[in-house]
């Protein structure tokens, strides 16, 4: 899948980030991201951990939502092995922290830069269709911020939280 960057925060030197989703069992989840140019801040390489605040640079991030409500789950993963994940009541509302019994294995190669690989296990939240917004974050050394979706909703400002970025298909998961 291929994710667009918002038209009012163009990149300067990235053309293009593309994202492979594999499921291997009923909860598990593989997330490859691949940038495409462009000389990107990565932050130095940490012990996995929760950390908020991860959208202010180079983040990528997973949106889930069962479309019979208006709950939601958000999965952050940045190039430093750092990760978060909320659960919210609905459009911006009721945010908390998502337990997770597996925390999320993020992989990145210093010797591949532009590419960022993550295990999520989905055991935490309900096996239900969902509809995905798949997003990124990207700070270029220059300074730039580009903020990129799969959709992004109308307006001149990014909102990855926004129900018209809800626009890839997640099937439930079928149990072994």
């Amino acid at each position: 899948m291929k994710l667009c960057p918002h038209p009012a925060f163009p990149p300067s030197s990235v053309r293009s980030i593309e994202v492979e989703l594999t499921a291997t069992d009923w909860e598990d989840v593989l997330l490859d991201f691949r940038i495409q140019g462009g000389d990107v801040v990565v932050g130095e390489w940490q012990t996995a951990k929760r950390v908020d605040g991860l959208w202010k640079s180079t983040c990528f991030e997973v949106f889930l939502r069962d479309p019979r409500g208006e709950a939601y789950f958000e999965f952050n993963f940045a190039p430093s092995c750092l990760w978060a994940a909320y659960a919210f009541d609905g459009y911006r509302r009721g945010m908390r922290d998502l337990d997770m019994a597996v925390e999320p294995q993020v992989e990145f190669d210093p010797d591949r830069p532009l590419e960022l690989s993550v295990d999520l296990d989905l055991s935490d939240i309900p096996n239900v269709r969902k509809l995905a917004n798949i997003s990124a974050v990207i700070e270029e050394r220059d300074g730039t911020l580009s903020y990129w979706a799969l959709a992004h909703p109308p307006g001149d400002k990014p909102d990855f939280h926004h129900p018209d970025c809800f626009v890839a298909e997640f099937p439930a998961a079928r149990r072994a």
